[in-house]
């Protein structure tokens, strides 16, 4: 846990930076563990059920392990107009898992959403945070290749 107090240290104490510690450990540990969630409401000295409600109200937050590379396909009308369903087909394929699984190694995740906000260059991809617009079904391979 001593890469979780470190994190916590940073912010003032109590519930108002619960949101900003999350995020800082998700980003370490690529989801939310049981255990840690358990220490940052003990830490804090709030319920864990209010740990529990930030940790679930947010999408960005993952109660289960992700992959190393988690891609995220927008299903949203206008992606899925422009193709976005093939795209999330041919991840599948690809990768042999379908939304909300990891590749046994750890490597990749998948999981659809319904809108990310950036209908005017759907398709969407987006990977680790970096945003892929205008996404093709040819770029699956390539988005793949490169993560490797």
């Amino acid at each position: 846990m001593e890469k979780v107090r470190k994190i916590i240290v940073q912010y003032p104490d109590g519930p108002n930076s619960i949101i900003q510690i999350l995020q800082d450990i998700q980003n370490e540990y690529n989801y939310l563990p049981r255990e840690v969630l358990d220490y940052v409401a003990e830490t804090l000295h709030i319920p864990i059920s209010k740990v529990y409600s930030v940790a679930t109200f947010y999408t960005a937050f993952s109660l289960k392990p992700r992959g190393k590379y988690h891609i995220t396909v927008c299903a949203g009308t206008a992606c899925h107009v422009r193709g976005a369903a093939a795209i999330r087909n041919e991840f599948e394929r690809k990768l042999g898992i379908k939304p909300s699984e990891n590749t046994p190694d750890m490597k990749f995740s998948l999981e659809t959403v319904n809108c990310l906000g950036c209908c005017a260059i759907g398709p969407i991809v987006v990977c680790n945070g970096k945003y892929h617009g205008e996404f093709k079904l040819r770029d699956v391979a390539r988005l793949i290749e490169g993560a490797k």
